[in-house]
């Protein structure tokens, strides 16, 4: 069965429905959990260095820039590894064996790379429904990490856009 849990969790609204799940799951099996988020600078929510203006005309705005931006960075991975720190909290309160990890650089590679070195037996990782070319143009970590992972992965879907408007239209004819 499997043992060693690895949970890819990112800063959105299904990270919390993908951890209660993954740690179901560890409950019913006694197995440990590894949290794992990936700091992706090239993901749309992340600070990107590239666009920084030029050090040309101003050399003086690019270094307020270039410490703004640190600043910002600095405060982007301490909320990320205090989402962790609270996931984890979590789970050993449920009496599940927990660690957290934060890593940078691609999500799909590194998710496969953790899950390599810690031996992992299980990949847990989240699917937002994206599927044709918004799937080709902003790619897909699950469908990375099923091509790529040495072990077993579960995909749990999240809401699609469809659900999420069907939701919404509920809520607005209910009132």
């Amino acid at each position: 069965m499997y043992h060693k849990i690895l949970v890819a969790l990112e800063n959105s609204e299904i990270s919390q429905h993908i951890f209660h799940e993954a740690i179901a799951l560890a409950e019913a099996v006694h197995g440990d959990v590894m949290l794992l988020h990936i700091l992706s600078p090239f993901d749309g929510g992340y600070l990107n260095p590239v666009l920084l203006p030029p050090n040309s005309v101003y050399p003086t705005l690019q270094t307020q820039a270039v410490n703004k931006y640190m600043e910002q960075w600095e405060q982007l991975k301490q909320e990320r590894l205090d989402m962790l720190r609270s996931f984890a909290e979590q789970a050993l309160r449920m009496g599940v064996k927990t660690e957290f990890s934060q890593n940078l650089g691609d999500p799909g590679r590194v998710i496969c790379e953790v899950a390599r070195s810690w031996q992992a037996d299980l990949i847990v990782v989240g699917r937002r429904g994206r599927r044709g070319l918004s799937e080709f143009f902003l790619g897909s970590v699950s469908n990375y990490v099923l091509h790529n992972a040495h072990c077993s992965v579960l995909t749990i879907q999240g809401p699609t856009h469809e659900s999420k408007e069907a939701s919404q239209l509920l809520d607005t004819t209910s009132v």
